[in-house]
């Protein structure tokens, strides 16, 4: 509910109301509450953000304070607790001690309401609460009973009274005027009390390492990993990664300027001169911010011949500012890495993918791939799934044993043979059930059992080990290796240092070199035969159909078949049962 009253007035003072973001009831308490509660200053579930500056203020009870009435400086006092005639040098003053206070004891803070004087319409009395202050209107809730909101906002607000309230004085300095301590919640514990949003501020000092790091190249992860190590835990931060992020993608989109118009002039130029050249823009191409994705005449056309299987990326960044470049991948004939279109973005959020994946889509005339590979990012799978919901998503592999060693290097550190029985673990048991029984001994073995993040990827496991994905068409040459496809297309043209204005002519040579290679391994293919190592018919006439590449990853496969032996074990009349194994191991055998 949104009410707008007419402003009172009392004597000099005027009572502002602003009563967005109130449920009902919060505004049927203020229309019978006394004209010194006035004007909601945040709307809404926005906190305040903690400000670090000197903390100022006046204690009467201090035997510290001068006759002349001079503000009195604590120095190390940080037990303090707000109480009444309390008095700060500003407002500002007052906000941040609350707000340390509140971190301190483990509560988020917002500002809530102010009163204005109407002489000159200065504030002149200020109250800071608890972030979980009120009742939220349920903005979320659809007119109709039957829309459902797809994904409805966690209700922070439980009508929470604690409170600060301070008011100026003629002296200019602002005393407290009321202080409610008790809390109707549970507060947070000092390990957790930096993920509370008033509490979260990227400093100065975090913003200058953020942007060295970001200009040498280093994403978020790897950025957050320095700076617990530089500033000695995460709750010493004092952000998440999330703000990390949303730092870097602002200081992208401050930098950029106007480099993005070099970009979209070359894009309008193909277009020009070739109509299947397909681009688009997110919102208006007036907008330099915006994100764009391309796809010329030649991805298109590999598409239709090698779509089958797609490798999207998000990882490979392609100028100083950070920006992501996205490229959707292949692999052709001869097991090259081919094109299907590229992206820049802007910010890697839901929406941006959402487009992103919908736009590519209708580039590729709306036909989805059998399977897609990703990085393992939570956002990008809400997209995968509502776009390509009959496409069978996998994260890649290679990407996750990254995050093993970000998330483990403890365990690394301590454990050197832990990483190569993982990858045993991972890359060559045969079954799910070997898969599963190796994975629990695994953890057992060196105490990891209750690992949150170790958790979270083994529950993901049907998207990334290949023990149940062997039913599923992704393209690779053997399942142990990362896929060629990923980043390598433009390695050695595109680096952290590329700008945008360079991005074009280098994206221009990477093409030229691709489709080089690609000519010389038609040639190869078409003027050398390949030297045969059996006399099965079947091996000959793959080598006359087959390209070099494919045709050596056939007969190498062809010439393991040689190795296994068909033992017949059962036979009862129509039926009959062969035990097939490796020679020598008998106890990986197959029954057919």
């Amino acid at each position: 509910m949104i009410m707008e009253l007419e402003p009172l007035t009392m004597g000099n003072e005027v009572i502002e109301f602003d009563m967005v973001g109130l449920g009902d009831d919060a505004v049927d308490d203020i229309q019978h509450q006394s004209v010194d509660e006035v004007e909601e200053e945040d709307g809404g579930d926005g906190e305040v953000e903690e400000n670090h500056f000197l903390l100022n203020f006046y204690d009467p009870r201090s035997s510290h304070n001068s006759i002349s009435g001079q503000v009195y400086t604590p120095q190390g006092d940080t037990n303090l607790e707000p109480y009444e005639s309390m008095e700060f040098e500003s407002e500002e003053a007052a906000k941040a001690f609350y707000n340390s206070y509140a971190r301190r004891v483990g509560f988020s803070t917002r500002v809530s309401m102010s009163r204005r004087s109407r002489r000159d319409g200065a504030i002149i009395q200020r109250s800071f609460v608890c972030a979980k202050e009120g009742f939220r209107v349920d903005k979320d809730k659809p007119v109709r009973s039957d829309v459902r909101v797809k994904r409805p906002r966690a209700e922070t607000r439980v009508g929470c009274k604690a409170m600060l309230v301070v008011k100026i004085q003629d002296s200019g300095r602002w005393v407290v005027s009321a202080f409610v301590r008790e809390h109707n919640h549970e507060l947070v514990p000092p390990d957790k009390v930096h993920c509370l949003r008033s509490h979260r501020h990227v400093s100065g000092s975090a913003k200058s390492l953020i942007d060295t790091l970001q200009g040498a190249g280093i994403g978020p992860s790897g950025i957050m990993s320095a700076l617990i190590k530089e500033y000695g835990g995460i709750s010493n931060v004092g952000f998440t990664e999330r703000d990390c992020r949303n730092y870097m993608r602002s200081s992208r989109q401050r930098t950029l300027g106007g480099d993005t118009q070099h970009l979209l002039d070359y894009l309008r130029n193909k277009q020009t001169e070739n109509s299947a050249f397909f681009y688009a823009v997110q919102g208006d191409e007036d907008q330099c911010m915006s994100n764009i994705f391309w796809a010329d005449a030649k991805a298109r056309a590999n598409y239709t011949y090698f779509g089958d299987t797609v490798t999207f990326d998000t990882t490979y960044r392609s100028n100083r500012y950070r920006l992501p470049f996205a490229p959707f991948t292949g692999v052709n004939h001869h097991g090259q890495p081919v094109l299907f279109g590229c992206a820049l973005l802007v910010n890697e959020s839901e929406a941006s993918f959402l487009w992103l994946f919908k736009t590519w889509l209708m580039a590729m005339s709306e036909r989805p791939p059998v399977s897609i590979t990703t990085d393992h990012d939570r956002v990008i799978c809400l997209a995968v799934n509502q776009v390509f919901p009959e496409t069978r998503h996998r994260f890649c592999k290679w990407h996750i044993f990254k995050e093993f060693q970000e998330k483990l290097s403890h365990v690394l550190s301590e454990h050197p043979n832990f990483e190569v029985e993982l990858h045993k673990c991972v890359n060559l048991t045969e079954s799910v059930e070997e898969f599963e029984s190796c994975w629990l001994s695994l953890l057992n073995r060196y105490h990891l059992g209750d690992h949150e993040w170790l958790q979270a990827v083994y529950n993901d496991r049907r998207q990334w080990v290949p023990a149940y994905l062997r039913d599923a068409f992704f393209a690779e040459m053997s399942i142990t290796q990362r896929s060629d496809s990923i980043n390598s297309y433009f390695d050695g043209y595109i680096n952290a240092s590329t700008t945008l204005q360079l991005f074009v002519k280098q994206y221009e040579k990477a093409l030229e070199s691709r489709y080089e290679k690609e000519v010389k391994a038609d040639y190869d293919s078409i003027n050398n035969a390949p030297a045969l190592k059996t006399p099965s018919p079947m091996e000959k006439q793959v080598a006359e159909l087959y390209s070099r590449k494919l045709f050596l990853k056939f007969q190498e496969e062809l010439v393991e078949t040689l190795t296994f032996m068909a033992t017949k074990v059962e036979d009862e009349g129509a039926i009959t049962t062969y035990r097939v194994a490796k020679y020598g191991e008998n106890h990986k055998s197959l029954h057919c």
